[in-house]
């Protein structure tokens, strides 16, 4: 399928829109102030060890202090459980080497890991183990072992350290093979060289830029060009490519049109798209997508869909285009956790199978780790999808102010009722000449129209005069009582 891959460089941030057939499947946004954390390596201190949890909290400079789980601690597993308990492998005021396995997402710190792996376009360089992996991608049972003995040809008898051979090293030379382990190694040498003199917490290795990520990660066999807009993101890209991804090097362009890069393939609409709540479908239905702290949700509705046939049909044929739609939002949207699927509830078992092959099949691009599962006995598709960094709508914008994120504002009237229990509460209170009411114009307008009884009913009660002013700043759930 072929690809195309935009980026969009200013000197804020770069945007990378991965398309295919015309179409953005993937977004990927890294600010200069807010640049993603995963990867990096660190030497930090051990701030607190939590034996209840089998935690400790590790200070590497950032906000908040990361967090190391013991299962994350290397050579501490025997037969896939930890062996060890954290106190007695860590106490506070420890120096140690980790690494950012997950960004920091929400209110939580980053997650760390104590084993190093360092990676590279072809590998992946784990300097304290000794063994071969290689990527669960590659299904074929025969080309795994060729890949483990063409790597294994290529190590020395001496080798210290182990590898896991990615994907892309399937269509790889011996030489590239041979460039990308000197390029880990001459790595992991000058992460060794600082972590004998750094004074924790200190950076040791900061991952690449996202546009030279894309070179290392997203590039393969399908990808036509890579676009740029800057033309020193261009040379650093093609600097980059001579030495690492010779293959990309006639890929990469700069674009010099006057049109902006993201408005000539439509990437800016979809980025808003990729913003609502509401997803449309072709064929007259549409998504409702909803992100929680706990769980994304995924609605789908026939709309104003209706089929030519039957009612089963209509549902059938929305479930499909639902299917493929789902896969591209989840992408986009760079939606990760537990993630339900609420499916138009489907009578017969070929329609529910056809529907989840769609799913998977649409899901099979998806560089991310995720598990599917079938259908629940509530109708429910339930899957995961690995979270490393923040989603799109995370990264891009923040709860409302006005609603506290709830997506709900509070009626003007029930605005009313809540200002008059507070009243008589405050009359109760304070001996005050009189009160007078701060608030929306929404709400002061209900009280001189359809509230304006139970206002003068209140003000005869407490015996008291109230007036009203109208503060435009607020918003419709705010207001003050003053005491004259």
């Amino acid at each position: 399928m072929a690809e195309e891959i935009l980026i969009n460089v200013t000197p804020q941030e770069t945007r990378v829109a991965v398309i295919e057939h015309g179409v953005a499947q993937e977004l990927h946004i890294e600010r200069i102030s807010a640049r993603g954390f995963v990867g990096n390596v660190y030497m930090g201190r051990v701030v607190r060890v939590l034996p209840g949890m089998q935690s400790a909290f590790i200070d590497i400079g950032g906000e908040r202090a990361a967090f190391l789980h013991v299962a994350d601690i290397w050579g501490n597993r025997s037969n896939g459980e930890p062996s060890v308990p954290i106190e007695r492998l860590l106490a506070e005021g420890q120096n140690l080497m980790v690494q950012v396995i997950k960004d920091p997402i929400g209110t939580k710190g980053a997650r760390l890991s104590t084993q190093i792996g360092i990676a590279g376009r072809f590998l992946v360089y784990l300097p304290q183990e000794s063994h071969i992996g290689i990527s669960q991608r590659i299904e074929d049972e025969e080309e795994r072992q060729h890949l483990r003995e063409k790597l294994q040809q290529l190590l020395p008898p001496e080798e210290k350290g182990g590898f896991i051979i990615r994907t892309m090293a399937e269509t790889a030379s011996e030489r590239e093979l041979t460039l990308d382990l000197e390029y880990l190694r001459k790595l992991w040498r000058g992460i060794q060289e600082k972590a004998k003199t750094a004074a924790p917490p200190a950076l040791l290795y900061q991952d690449l830029n996202l546009s030279l990520r894309v070179l290392r990660d997203f590039v393969h066999d399908e990808t036509m060009r890579i676009l740029t807009d800057s033309r020193e993101t261009f040379q650093s890209m093609q600097q980059f490519s001579r030495e690492f991804t010779l293959a990309a090097t006639e890929r990469i362009e700069h674009y010099l049109g006057e049109r902006p890069l993201f408005d000539l393939y439509g990437v800016e609409d979809e980025i808003e798209k990729a913003l609502a709540r509401r997803v449309e479908l072709k064929s007259g239905g549409y998504l409702i997508v909803d992100q929680t702290e706990a769980l994304t949700t995924v609605d789908v509705n026939t709309g104003g869909f209706v089929g030519v046939r039957s009612f089963d049909d209509t549902i059938f044929k929305t479930n499909l285009e639902a299917a493929q739609v789902i896969a591209r939002q989840l992408r986009l949207r760079n939606l990760g956790g537990i993630i339900i699927i609420d499916f138009i509830d489907m009578d017969t078992e070929e329609h529910k199978n056809a529907v989840l092959n769609e799913f998977r099949k649409a899901l099979a691009r998806d560089r991310t780790r995720m598990t599917v599962n079938g259908f629940t006995q509530l109708g429910l598709v339930e899957m995961t999808r690995k979270r490393t960094r923040e989603s799109l709508a995370h990264v891009l914008c923040e709860p409302c102010p006005t609603c506290q994120g709830r997506g709900e504002l509070k009626t003007a009237q029930t605005v009313c009722y809540q200002i008059l229990r507070e009243l008589l509460r405050e009359a109760r209170q304070f001996d005050a000449r009189e009160f007078r009411i701060l608030a929306s114009q929404q709400v002061i307008d209900m009280f001189l129209d359809e509230e304006s009884q139970s206002l003068a009913m209140l003000s005869d009660f407490i015996g008291k005069p109230v007036s009203l002013q109208v503060e435009t700043i607020y918003s419709q759930e705010q207001f003050d009582i003053i005491l004259m």
